[in-house]
């Protein structure tokens, strides 16, 4: 989270932490606490950045802030996606799981009847087919 700090301590705070774009590769092998840490960092530069603009800062400070927010949604998503793999490693096989852990597929595919439901059949459908079979017809042999 970010410190409560007054605009003029935000101004000498100038200087910047991150050096170019972040790569999501590079920020997979980080742990968590270092995710989180450089998220912090990330968060009280644009706000250094934020400040810049509205004191008429230079144009380049004003163009790295579009960076640093990709940066920190970047941050951000690998943080989410590191968590979801561990609840879905937690959960592993079994039977019942959260709704935003299971499989997205199509609205159509989650909806269809398993196999099971497919080759259930209803009691009337059961005493039809026993009491009227198909018929089996024997095919003579040509002589």
């Amino acid at each position: 989270t970010l410190q409560h700090c007054t605009v003029r301590e935000l101004a000498k705070n100038t200087h910047t932490v991150t050096m170019g774009k972040l790569k999501a590769h590079e920020l997979r092998g980080k742990g968590k606490a270092d995710l989180l840490k450089q998220l912090d960092s990330l968060k009280s530069e644009l706000a250094v950045l934020r400040v810049a603009k509205v004191t008429g800062g230079a144009a380049s400070k004003l163009a790295k802030i579009k960076v640093v927010r990709k940066d920190i949604a970047r941050v951000l998503t690998v943080n989410n996606q590191k968590t979801k793999a561990a609840f879905r490693k937690d959960y592993g096989t079994s039977k019942y799981v959260p709704v935003d852990l299971r499989r997205k597929k199509t609205r159509a595919l989650r909806r269809a009847l398993t196999t099971k439901e497919r080759s259930i059949k209803s009691k009337r459908t059961q005493t039809r087919e026993s009491n009227f079979p198909q018929r089996r017809y024997a095919v003579a042999a040509q002589a």
